[in-house]
């Protein structure tokens, strides 16, 4: 199984080969030595940096999906609602096709939120068949069919490094548990740990700040929830069998999808939500607020842009109590039978009051005449 997907992700594993190699160059040139476990961890750190700068892109739409998606919640609830117990083919696929409506006119999709997730993982397979590959290499005494890479002596270095002095970085938990090692064991927990402490708490941001009111109503929001405790408990699983490299490379990882975050979410909250109420106030506090365009401008500025959107606002309520409302064709009809009937009943009305003064004209002249 190994060896297929190491030859599956022989593209993938040559890059990262390439950026651990160069910044395990790097270190050493300023004076580490070639097999000191530092040097290999901040290798491994170097190559989260190279990939989630490359990224970052896909983790801006990333966040942008995910705001998208929790705000959608209501609409999707009503959809839901309106064809709950209706379990005909019809109703699914007209179910299907009004919630790719939904998605399409508000630009997301639940896949697009998994993007740097789906980006990652062969980076992170590839980093693990890798590492798992130099302790092959290293016990058989060759090296990876990379040459100019990880050549003989950088398996060795690799090989030969311990992290502290403590637990090489190509053994698992399971391996050290194996051979009975406390001191790489008492080390792998506490890195496996504060792994899943950062992937908690980088969940924790989202669903306890970065949430408007309706977001929390929608399926999205339970769905967040559930995860937040579900990742975590598998990870202490996982976590047991991958080596030290790579539960550094995973905690590494973890520790700066936190920080981005935390900045994203502290600067560019999502409307509505306790992180934007509370970038609010900050911005108050110094004189300034945020315009429609998501722009940071001084509240004299912001106090004129909202007294335009009033103006505006009032301008259009007025336009629209002045705009007549088309009739169909059988209410003007009756409108138009309705209003003929009026007139003539007014004329009818006429002719009946001039009779009566006629004969009132007369009468008065006959009294007249008799006096």
């Amino acid at each position: 199984m190994g060896d297929f997907f190491g030859s599956i992700l022989f593209p993938i594993r040559w890059v990262i080969e390439a950026i651990l190699v160069g910044w395990h160059w790097l270190w050493t040139s300023v004076g580490m030595p070639e097999d000191s476990g530092l040097a290999w961890v901040l290798s491994i750190l170097g190559v989260v940096v190279v990939v989630r700068l490359c990224i970052f892109p896909l983790f801006v739409k990333q966040i942008k999906s995910q705001r998208k998606m929790m705000e959608l919640g209501p609409q999707m609830k009503k959809i839901q609602e309106k064809y709950r117990g209706k379990k005909d083919q019809f109703s699914r696929e007209a179910q299907m096709r009004e919630t790719q409506e939904l998605y399409k006119k508000h630009g997301t999709s639940p896949v697009s939120g998994c993007l740097p997730l789906l980006v990652q993982m062969p980076i992170f397979l590839s980093l693990f068949w890798t590492l798992r590959d130099i302790a092959t290499w290293y016990a058989a005494g060759t090296h990876g069919k990379n040459k100019w890479l990880f050549t003989a002596d950088k398996v060795a270095q690799f090989e030969q490094a311990n992290l502290f002095g403590i637990a090489p970085l190509s053994k698992t938990l399971i391996d050290h548990f194996n051979e009975n090692n406390l001191g790489p064991i008492i080390l792998m927990i506490v890195l496996v740990a504060m792994m899943i402490a950062t992937q908690f708490v980088t969940q924790l941001q989202i669903v306890s700040k970065n949430l408007s009111p309706e977001a929390r109503q929608g399926q999205a929001y339970q769905m967040q929830r559930i995860m937040l405790y579900i990742i975590p408990f598998a990870m202490i699983f996982s976590g047991v069998f991958f080596p030290l490299g790579v539960v550094s490379y995973w905690f590494f990882n973890n520790l700066w999808t936190m920080g981005q975050q935390f900045y994203i979410i502290r600067e560019n909250p999502t409307p509505g939500s306790p992180a934007a109420i509370a970038r609010d106030e900050r911005l108050a506090k110094k004189g300034k607020a945020v315009n429609m365009h998501g722009k940071v401008v001084t509240l004299a500025e912001y106090e004129r842009e909202q007294e335009e959107l009033a103006r505006k606002a009032e301008l259009e309520r007025q336009e629209r109590a002045k705009r007549v409302q088309p009739k169909s064709a059988k209410r003007a009809k009756r409108d138009a039978q309705q209003a003929a009937e009026r007139r003539k009943q007014q004329a009818n009305g006429s002719a009946n009051g001039g009779t009566k003064q006629a004969d009132g004209s007369d009468t008065s002249t006959e009294g007249e005449a008799k006096k």
